[in-house]
């Protein structure tokens, strides 16, 4: 692992850019960036259409690791290049933003009020490609859509067995059991989720950390103990459907919590922009996100 990466994941200001919209996600993200579906007939059409809109971001002055200490890829991301270079070397190289990757292929059928990962068959040979692509680290995602106690149990025991994983590998694991925002006894959900979290770290071997990704709480601080807890490098907080405006004004009543945000950061962000227009409203989404995460 990196350790001038791993310094920066754990102590930097800023925030992580998650910009790894992938399938289902992708023809949403890029109609509210401007580009509807009659631009594109075929799957490979919308992929490159989504990279033009992620290499327009980062190769943006306004992008830059002062701001934005990390960013997490779609798979068919690194893969790729930002102005030529391989995408995450490009963001550390050129932009000193620590790359991440999401490993998760998508979520299975509802079940006990929670929807676990789909298996990951191919995960080693993807962990050993990232390693060697230079990525740091990896984020994997689950949804909670009850206060069910054996659902909230089974994604977090999921979630910590596949970050183990991730860990021999040699990268550092973002847990992320997002909370629907939507979900009724949200508040309770969040009460076991934290529970449960903590029993999972505190079984970890001596010095293994990872770092989490949830979604901003009910009560505010509601997860300082995880932000102190010694297994843990960084917590981050999704913006799950919150306006940028609503999600960093709550981001900013919980302190040590960073963003990692997808629509939230890109919004307001258009295709059909200049590029003075788009710099400065990327400018001005970065800045306030970093405000937030400064708290």
């Amino acid at each position: 692992m990196n350790q001038q990466q791993l310094d920066k994941a754990a102590k930097a200001r800023g925030f992580i850019a998650a910009l790894d919209q992938s399938g289902g996600s992708t023809p949403k993200a890029l109609r509210l960036y401007g580009v509807d579906e009659s631009a594109y007939k075929d799957e490979a059409t919308m992929f490159n259409l989504v990279h033009a809109m992620r290499e327009r971001i980062v190769t943006s002055p306004a992008f830059d690791g002062r701001r934005v200490l990390g960013a997490i890829l779609f798979e068919m991301t690194m893969e790729r290049q930002f102005d030529g270079m391989d995408a995450a070397r490009y963001l550390w190289e050129k932009k000193q933003v620590v790359p991440f990757l999401k490993v998760d292929k998508g979520l299975q059928d509802e079940a006990d009020g929670v929807q676990l990962m789909k298996p990951m068959p191919g995960l080693d040979a993807l962990l050993a490609r990232a390693l060697g692509k230079g990525v740091f680290g990896t984020k994997m995602r689950s949804v909670i859509n009850a206060a069910n106690a054996k659902g909230i149990d089974a994604v977090v025991q999921q979630q910590f067995a596949v970050g183990k994983q991730i860990l021999a590998a040699g990268l550092m694991p973002i847990i992320e059991p997002e909370v629907n925002i939507k979900a009724t006894d949200k508040k309770q959900a969040e009460a076991l989720l934290k529970t449960a979290l903590t029993r999972q770290l505190d079984a970890l071997a001596g010095g293994q950390q990872v770092m989490l990704k949830l979604t901003l709480p009910s009560v505010e601080g509601f997860y300082t103990e995880l932000v102190k807890h010694p297994r843990v490098l960084r917590v981050a907080a999704l913006s799950g459907g919150y306006t940028r405006a609503e999600s960093n004004a709550l981001l900013a009543r919980n302190p040590g919590v960073i963003a990692s945000f997808s629509r939230a950061l890109t919004e307001g962000l258009t295709a059909q922009q200049s590029a003075a227009q788009f710099n400065a409203a990327l400018d001005e989404s970065i800045e306030s996100i970093y405000q937030a995460s400064s708290t």
